[in-house]
């Protein structure tokens, strides 16, 4: 499996998990945004915006094109 695949598996798992916790439990704002460390949501923005910009560098990459930001 390549890298991209690797990160885009990831990125699915994360939305999967995520979305199932949101429908079992419901999912409170401040969770969302600034969970506690205990928190299954703690750091999933983070890692999942930092998979994303991966998975982005690399689509650039293999176009030969330039990133704005």
């Amino acid at each position: 499996m390549s890298k991209r695949a690797d990160l885009i598996k990831q990125m699915l798992e994360m939305q999967k998990k995520s979305i199932a916790y949101e429908q079992e439990n419901g999912v409170d704002m401040k969770d969302y945004y600034v969970p506690d460390e205990k928190h299954p949501l703690f750091q999933y923005r983070e890692k999942y915006a930092e998979l994303a910009d991966q998975v982005n560098a690399m689509a650039h990459d293999d176009k030969g094109s330039k990133r704005f930001y």
